[in-house]
C-alpha cells in the first residue's frame, strides 16, 4: 500500500466476525484496512523490516497488500491464530522457529511507529492474568468476590467449607482438544469440597466465592465510552453455555463502576475491555474479569453497532478529532 491516506491494520484470524463488524464500518468511511493473520507468517507472508537511527521501515508483503510499516495509522489487534512453523521441520527446530517469528514478526508488529494500539498486544497480554486482574480490580474500587489460588487440595476444600457455594475457574482460555482433534473448552462450574481431590497439586486452580446473581452484565468499554449488557436467562454458572437461552438488554453504567473500569484500563495500558459482572440481588456488580480483546459481535444490532462505530472512530482517528 503506497502513499496517500495511512492504513488500519486489523490483525486477526480469517474467522473473526468481531474483527469482520469493524472492517465493514471502516470500508463504508472508505478508510484503507489491511487484514493480517500473524499465523500466515512465513508461509504467506513476507516481513522486509529496517531499523535505523531514524525508527523502523520497510515493508510486510501478504498475498494481496503490501504494508509500509511506517506509515500504519492504528492497529486493532483481535484474535490471530498461533504462531506456526514449515511441518517439515522437527520438533525442536519447528519450536525454534516458532519463537523466532513470534519474537521478530511480533516484535515489529508491536513497534510500529507513530500507530496507536487498540490494544497494544503486549499490553493484552499483561492484561490476560487472572491475578493481577483481580489485585487492580480491588485497587480501583470494584467488588472481587473472595478468591483462592491454590495448589493446595487441604486449602481448596477449606476455602470451599468457608466461602461455599464456591465455582472453579481456568486461569486462562488454553487451547485443549480431545484425542480425536476436537477443541474442548474447561467451563466455569460449580465445585463442593468433596470433589476437591490430590489431582489438584498438579497446578495452580482459581476456586471463587459464587455470586447470588439476579443477572450477568457484560461491560465492554471502548476509550471512555462504556457499553453495559444485562444477560438473562442463564440456568447455570456460566451464562457462555447457554447462548440460545439468553436475552440482552442495554443498561446505563453506574458511575462508581465506570470510574473503577477506566481506572482498571489504565492501570493496565489498555484502550478496550469487556469486562464481565455479577448483578446481585441487591443491585452491586460483582467483578469477574476483563478480557482485553473481548467478543461482543453476537449481540443484537441495537447494542453492537454503538461498539463497532466506537471502534472504528478510535481506529480512524487516534487522537480523537475528525
Amino acid at each position: 500500500m503506497g502513499a496517500g491516506r495511512p492504513p488500519v491494520l486489523v490483525v486477526s484470524r480469517l474467522d473473526d466476525a468481531t474483527a469482520d463488524e469493524v472492517i465493514g464500518e471502516l470500508n463504508q468511511r472508505r478508510v484503507p484496512v489491511v487484514r493480517l493473520d500473524p499465523g500466515d507468517f512465513p508461509a504467506s507472508v513476507t516481513m522486509d523490516a529496517l531499523i535505523d537511527s531514524t525508527g523502523p521501515g520497510g515493508t510486510l508483503t501478504t498475498q494481496t497488500r503490501t504494508l509500509r510499516l511506517g506509515q500504519v495509522r492504528s492497529v486493532y489487534w483481535r484474535r490471530p491464530t498461533p504462531y506456526a512453523a514449515d511441518l517439515a521441520m522437527p520438533g525442536q527446530d519447528a519450536r525454534w522457529a516458532v519463537e523466532e517469528a513470534r519474537y521478530g514478526f511480533g516484535g515489529v508488529l508491536g513497534s510500529l511507529p507513530g500507530a496507536h494500539y487498540v490494544n497494544h498486544p503486549w499490553r493484552n497480554r499483561d492484561g490476560e492474568h487472572k491475578p493481577a486482574q483481580l489485585a487492580v480490580a480491588a485497587r480501583c474500587g470494584l467488588t472481587v468476590p473472595p478468591t483462592l489460588i491454590t495448589n493446595d487440595p487441604d486449602r481448596a476444600r477449606a476455602f470451599a467449607v468457608a466461602y461455599g457455594p464456591v465455582v472453579y475457574k481456568p486461569l486462562r482460555e488454553t487451547e485443549y482438544t480431545a484425542p480425536d482433534g476436537r477443541s474442548l473448552t474447561v467451563w466455569i462450574d460449580d465445585v463442593t469440597p468433596e470433589q476437591i481431590d490430590d489431582r489438584l497439586r498438579h497446578t495452580a486452580h482459581l476456586f471463587q466465592q459464587r455470586v447470588a446473581k439476579a443477572a450477568d452484565i457484560r461491560l465492554t468499554v471502548v476509550g471512555d465510552q462504556p457499553f453495559a449488557v444485562r444477560i438473562d436467562g442463564s440456568p447455570g454458572v456460566d451464562w457462555r453455555r447457554h447462548y440460545d437461552l439468553l436475552t440482552y438488554t442495554a443498561i446505563p453504567t453506574p458511575p462508581e463502576i465506570l470510574k473503577g473500569v477506566l481506572g482498571y484500563l489504565d492501570t493496565f495500558g489498555l484502550v478496550f475491555g469487556a469486562f464481565d459482572f455479577g448483578l446481585g440481588a441487591d443491585g452491586r456488580w460483582h467483578w469477574y474479569e476483563c478480557n482485553p480483546n473481548g467478543q461482543w459481535a453476537w449481540f443484537p444490532e441495537h447494542i453492537t453497532d454503538p461498539i463497532t462505530v466506537a471502534l472504528a472512530d478510535q481506529l480512524q482517528h487516534p487522537g480523537g478529532t475528525a
